[in-house]
């Protein structure tokens, strides 16, 4: 009996156990053939969870790239130079060449006949002769009283506007000097500026082999031509010269290198009347008044003004100064339709004269001084 009922209890508890065994495996087999939960959650609130488990390692600050240095942008500019050089020499084809020569060596009998001739002619760069109605070349050297045998300096001549058409003019009878920046160097902007001149006095040397470079020291200004001139054109270059506080110096040097009576041509941006002169310079514009005054202090006699180049549209308050304006738009395509109704600046048209006195006057009309940067 005792060894039957032991059985018999070891025989339950086995069944037990087989019954227990096979549920385990039952519900084993059932969690295995059914997909994982997925969740629902957002994954913000995953983020959150990880956030809150293990914060994450903060990310390293942002370091601005450095901006480029002047040796940078000179090289930059150049490259895009010489790219625009290129596409210009294959506009130049023997027909233009051949035309461009003949411009050059005809002899004009007035400033007006030259003119006329090299406004019309095919060698201006594209878009340059869009500018003739904003800007009264024709006009403006007329009234400056050019010469086809003037001895002319163009100073700050940029891109060329005005030396392809003074280049052919002149060319016969009389002489262009050309101010230019280092070509070679690394002053950035300038240097950039002296490279395009380079690069447009070698597309034609039919028009352009008499011109004669000018090199510019900005730290020290010198004219090596001791009263050899018979015009000196200064045009929107004026309020450069106040924003590199050399205003006094180049004025000087421009008096030494006229000829008694020699003219002096200046066409800026008008600023409003009563601005400061440091202050609207920056945004490209000058007081005419005191322009005046300043550049009669140096030793000038003013002659006539002209409202030549004009344009009351101008209402001279852009933040980004004269250059949101056409043909510069530096604001791109922003109000881009409004600028072009307004049209290029307003500008005084002066024309000076060389006084006899040999020491300049005093002035009141003094630059500000410049700011510590």
């Amino acid at each position: 009996m005792v060894v039957w009922y032991g059985r018999r209890w070891f025989m339950k508890v086995r069944k037990s156990v087989l019954v227990g065994s096979l549920l385990l495996l039952g519900c084993a087999s059932k969690a295995a053939s059914e997909p994982p939960a997925v969740s629902v959650a957002p994954a913000s609130d995953s983020a959150a969870a990880s956030a809150t488990a293990a914060p994450l390692a903060s990310a390293a600050p942002a370091t601005s790239a450095a901006p480029p240095s002047d040796a940078e942008r000179a090289q930059k500019g150049r490259a895009k130079a010489d790219a625009d050089h290129q596409t210009e020499l294959s506009r130049w084809t023997p027909e233009l060449r051949a035309s461009a020569k003949r411009l050059a060596e005809t002899s004009y009998a007035s400033a007006d006949v030259a003119l006329k001739a090299v406004l019309a002619s095919p060698h201006r760069q594209p878009g340059n002769a869009e500018r003739d109605k904003f800007r009264h070349p024709r006009e403006t050297l007329e009234f400056f009283g050019l010469q086809p045998n003037s001895a002319v300096l163009e100073y700050g001549p940029g891109g060329g506007w005005y030396t392809e058409l003074l280049a052919p003019a002149l060319a016969k009878r009389g002489k262009l000097f050309v101010t230019s920046d280092d070509p070679n160097g690394n002053a950035g902007e300038r240097s950039v500026a002296g490279y395009r001149l380079k690069l447009l006095l070698e597309t034609s040397p039919e028009l352009f082999a008499k011109v004669e470079p000018v090199p510019l020291d900005a730290k020290n200004p010198k004219i090596p031509l001791d009263a050899k001139l018979d015009v000196v054109l200064v045009i929107r270059e004026l309020h450069n010269l106040v924003n590199d506080g050399s205003i006094d110096q180049w004025l000087a040097e421009f008096r030494h290198a006229l000829k008694p009576k020699g003219v002096l041509g200046i066409v800026d941006h008008r600023a409003l009347a009563g601005a400061d002169p440091l202050t609207s310079a920056k945004l490209g514009y000058l007081p005419e008044a005191w322009a005046i005054e300043k550049i009669e202090a140096a030793g000038f006699r003013l002659s006539e003004k002209s409202e030549i180049n004009a344009n009351p549209k101008d209402t001279k308050d852009y933040p980004d100064g004269v250059w949101t304006l056409p043909p510069t738009y530096r604001l791109g395509a922003k109000d881009r339709e409004k600028y072009a109704a307004i049209g290029e600046s307003d500008r005084f048209t002066l024309r000076f004269v060389k006084s006899e006195s040999a020491s300049p006057a005093s002035s009141s009309a003094k630059v500000p001084a410049r700011p510590k940067r």
